[in-house]
């Protein structure tokens, strides 16, 4: 029996080398493309300006489904939440933004997260494995439908619910490089779903080789999760640090910034009481980033259960914006959207089979730290077996 494709994770290319194997033109890859993402259009049979006999090809090879819906909640706020679900007992989130002149969609790349950001309950719950193209795409696809994006009188009238994606669900995208450069592209292309560079952004905490192909293939906007001024802080806060320290990572900007569609680089900073939320630390981010041209985010810390971290009070959130304001730099305070369905920034955790076995590593290493508090310091380390199944995702 030959392969079922899902056709949501092919881009124009993908798609129209699809067709040519099945003997169609490649304008039969632009129609196809129109029908299933600019109409949210999934049975073949509906597709009527094509020919019969290549409906026929493609009901019995390919198909147009996104994961199946667990949960749709909606806060109180309009932002819109779904759990989706990706097979093998993993389940990702997808949230939709509402604003009076714009509509965010921030969709995952992975199922879990092997970063694991001390901040993040994504990160908290290990990682399970990398989306298909297929699956990043579907969340848009999915959500563009649920919104009546496909609906002919909203596109005769020029409306689209959807006017911007944001990479900063689940995951570190940079970590999953093929299935986002794909997915990047799809959002891209006139046929599909026509955003703008301007309008995309992909969101990382510094993956540096991949921020340079990211600039040689497909520039769109970048957000960098920064969070700290210093690596040593960094290390504690945002362990990627330890394999791309700060310089490296603020020379990638820069480098950058030379194909961007957009002439600055965000940089994202959680707000940590007593972290990293001092007039000392803004004073430090300051010399940090003055030859990057940029833009901050303030994000109020998002509390999930046993994170031990604690949200900056208001009036030291505004301090600290106020002084990166007094610099020159533009600064915004992210308003929390949707917390009171777990929505907000840094609460996204669906469910995961956690392969990195996090957990148990952590139980293991507090065992470990308490065993050497009360024998000096010296812990006996049992050899383990290699397990392959504990390896971290490829960035390539």
């Amino acid at each position: 029996m030959s392969e079922i494709v899902d056709l949501l994770g092919l881009d124009a290319d993908g798609l129209a080398r699809r067709c040519a194997d099945w003997g169609q033109k490649p304008f039969r890859a632009r129609q196809l493309m129109r029908w299933i993402h600019q109409r949210g259009e999934h049975d073949f049979e509906a597709m009527t300006d094509l020919a019969r006999d290549f409906r026929e090809v493609l009901k019995r090879s390919a198909r147009v489904a996104a994961p199946a819906v667990i949960a749709d909640n909606v806060s109180a706020d309009g932002t819109r939440k779904w759990l989706l679900d990706v097979g093998a007992g993993n389940a990702i989130e997808t949230v939709y933004i509402p604003e009076a002149d714009r509509g965010a969609l921030c969709i995952s790349t992975q199922a879990g997260c092997a970063v694991n950001c001390l901040f993040c309950s994504t990160g908290k719950q290990g990682f399970s494995r990398n989306l298909e193209a297929h699956e990043i795409v579907a969340q848009l696809w999915h959500a563009s439908r649920a919104l009546g994006a496909g609906d002919p009188a909203q596109r005769a009238r020029g409306e689209r619910p959807i006017t911007n994606v944001v990479f900063m669900g689940m995951g570190e995208p940079l970590q999953n490089y093929a299935a986002t450069l794909a997915a990047l592209r799809i959002l891209l292309d006139d046929n599909a779903y026509g955003l703008s560079r301007r309008r995309v952004t992909v969101s990382t905490s510094g993956v540096v080789p991949m921020i340079d192909r990211l600039r040689d293939d497909c520039p769109v906007a970048l957000a960098v999760s920064l969070h700290a001024p210093d690596d040593a802080l960094r290390d504690r806060l945002v362990p990627l640090n330890r394999k791309y320290p700060l310089t490296e990572l603020m020379a990638a900007c820069r480098r950058y910034l030379e194909r961007a569609p957009r002439d600055f680089i965000t940089f994202e900073y959680v707000m940590l009481d007593g972290v990293n939320d001092t007039d000392r630390h803004a004073v430090q981010l300051l010399a940090l980033v003055r030859d990057v041209p940029c833009k901050f985010n303030l994000i109020p810390f998002n509390p999930f259960p046993n994170s031990g971290l604690r949200r900056s009070p208001p009036d030291r959130i505004r301090r600290f914006a106020q002084q990166l304001v007094d610099a020159g730099i533009v600064t915004t305070i992210r308003r929390t959207r949707g917390d009171d369905i777990d929505a907000a920034c840094g609460q996204l955790a669906g469910e995961v089979q956690d392969r990195t076995r996090l957990a148990q590593r952590s139980a293991r290493a507090a065992g470990n730290a308490g065993a050497a508090a009360t024998t000096g310091g010296r812990v006996a380390q049992p050899k383990r077996p290699a397990d392959r199944r504990t390896r971290q995702p490829a960035e390539t």
